[in-house]
């Protein structure tokens, strides 16, 4: 029999993808040539929203900007770990301007915010699991901001080099199942190919137990998931994780992000967590 899992009740911030749109290519999967729905775009990510919600989670937005249309992918604009923000430095000049909205939302709800010196993308480089935090690299977010996230949050923080372009950030390759931040056992889901040798053999010795994806559910984008300890909020698409989590004792939650994903994100890109 399965475990039982227990789930965790959650803070997200999220982004209306008002504004919505492919007018550049910084990542693979952007075809500025290719059709956008803004419409569908925007039900699917209300649609996010609201299962959150069901679920009993806390989701909160932020007032989307004309002119920056990835701003919806919230998870790049911070790491929020012990009520403490570690703010964005985007690579792409498109997306510099986003650091500054999310860091005047951070601050008008109560927090300081650190700005990084170097290339950091937040969430999307930055996972906490346990008494680590796993950081990636070889695409965005710089090593020597892993130093200097290190110093600021003073958590371990385990670099892993990604080496398939397709998985430009690590929260594309790799996601927590359980994050151990209430004191239980911590466990990821990941693709292995997304990684170096070293990165992969790290990732066997740190989880053991980690669930494994294909690289048919890496490819829809079934790692960018969110899990609360119990369910997994994951690509409609993702056929193979998702039976292999439900195996394991978690509930998958499905919810379709393909228009977004034509930008190269999906839920956890649309996800910051805010963590006490």
């Amino acid at each position: 029999m399965p475990a039982t899992r227990a789930r965790r009740l959650r803070r997200y911030l999220t982004c209306e993808p008002r504004y919505f749109d492919v007018r550049y290519s910084i990542n693979p999967w952007m075809d500025e040539h290719a059709p956008v729905d803004p419409e569908l775009a925007r039900d699917q990510w209300a649609t996010l929203v609201r299962t959150y919600r069901d679920h009993g989670h806390t989701v909160e937005t932020i007032t989307p900007v004309p002119g920056l249309p990835d701003m919806v992918f919230a998870a790049n604009s911070a790491l929020v770990l012990g009520g403490r923000v570690f703010g964005s430095r985007f690579r792409a000049p498109q997306r510099q301007p986003e650091s500054a909205a999310y860091e005047l939302w951070f601050k008008d709800a109560g927090f300081d915010v650190h700005e990084p010196e170097g290339v950091c993308e937040g969430e999307g480089d930055l996972v906490p699991v346990g008494p680590h935090l796993l950081a990636g690299t070889g695409f965005r977010t710089q090593v020597g901001a892993h130093h200097e996230v290190q110093e600021f949050f003073g958590v371990p923080t385990v670099t892993l080099r990604l080496t398939d372009p397709l998985f430009y950030h690590l929260d594309t390759a790799l996601f927590a199942l359980d994050d151990g931040l209430d004191g239980g056992p911590a466990n990821v889901a990941y693709y292995p190919d997304a990684f170096s040798p070293g990165s992969r053999a790290v990732l066997e010795q740190l989880f053991p137990d980690a669930v494994l994806a294909t690289r048919a559910d890496a490819l829809a984008f079934g790692l960018n998931s969110v899990s609360d300890g119990r369910h997994v909020f994951i690509a409609a698409q993702a056929d193979d994780l998702a039976g292999q989590l439900a195996r394991r004792g978690y509930v998958p939650v499905p919810v379709d992000l393909s228009e977004l994903r034509k930008a190269g994100g999906g839920i956890k890109c649309c996800t910051q967590e805010i963590r006490p």
